[in-house]
């Protein structure tokens, strides 16, 4: 049976999650008390359904540090089990919050918003190094919705090479598991022909490939990749995010990611490609 298990921080976007995966033909079951997963999944499983999401959040916190131990049992049960968790900076849910008006579920009306969402995000740090993350800051719904059916979508036997561009003005993604700058290099935004185009265009990809910085940070970059990628999926990874980052967002972090994906998808090997500032 496929089982996901969905969870993060409130406010990220779950219910937008669970909401993709139902209309996928997911049984989905939200706040679920940790301890009682096994229980449910077998019930479920045993009732003949075979494609389950379920939601664990920090509603549950008394048991969320039995959460790899029961990762572990359902997996060890021959359970096809992934977990999605999604998160987001502190303004972004202090903003979401402030639109919706919504109680943030750790409020105990002597924490503020803020020390609540901090809270929240100590207590699912263990939970969060477990499965796929995904930075909702600046994804709008759609944007979540489509990436939450990639994530569906690809083999799960299969690492999957997730390369990804954003600017450093915006910030680092909260997913990303290696981080490469390339503002170093030369910067179309100061060509007015080049500036509204992104990476993906033609004139910009023969501005950058035409200079040898760009190529050595290219080359670099993906002999790193190569070099260590087995040690990646040794430690029985199903996904690694790449993120690649220039001032905006635009141009020279989006040829990279690009590229880079290309390059790796011409060996075989299972890549997404996202680029966050171009949503």
């Amino acid at each position: 049976m496929q089982l996901i298990l969905i969870s993060g921080l409130s406010g990220s976007g779950k219910s937008i999650a669970l909401n993709v995966l139902e209309d996928s033909g997911f049984y989905c079951v939200d706040n679920l008390p940790a301890q009682l997963l096994p229980d449910i999944a077998n019930f479920l499983d045993q009732a003949g359904h075979d494609r389950i999401a379920l939601s664990v959040d920090v509603r549950s916190s008394g048991a969320l540090h039995q959460l790899p131990d029961i990762i572990a049992e359902l997996k060890a049960h021959g359970f096809d089990l992934r977990l999605l968790f999604l998160e987001a900076k502190t303004d972004a849910l202090v903003k979401r919050f402030s639109e919706t008006r919504r109680h943030h579920p750790l409020s105990s009306g002597q924490r503020t918003l803020q020390e609540c969402i901090q809270l929240e995000r100590d207590l699912l740090a263990p939970v969060g190094a477990l499965g796929h993350r995904i930075d909702t800051s600046d994804l709008n719904p759609n944007a979540l919705r489509a990436w939450i059916k990639d994530f569906i979508d690809f083999d799960r036997s299969r690492l999957t090479l997730l390369f990804q561009s954003f600017g450093f003005k915006h910030g680092i993604p909260l997913d990303a598991d290696c981080v490469f700058d390339v503002r170093c290099l030369p910067n179309p935004h100061y060509d007015p022909k080049l500036r509204p185009l992104t990476g993906k265009d033609a004139a910009v990809a023969a501005f950058l490939e035409g200079d040898a910085s760009v190529q050595k940070m290219l080359g670099d970059i993906r002999r790193f990749v190569e070099e260590w990628l087995p040690c990646f999926i040794l430690d029985n990874r199903n996904y690694l995010t790449i993120a690649v980052g220039c001032t905006g967002g635009q141009h020279r972090s989006v040829f990279f990611a690009e590229k880079l994906a290309a390059h790796f998808r011409a060996n075989g090997q299972q890549t997404m490609v996202r680029h966050r500032e171009l949503i």
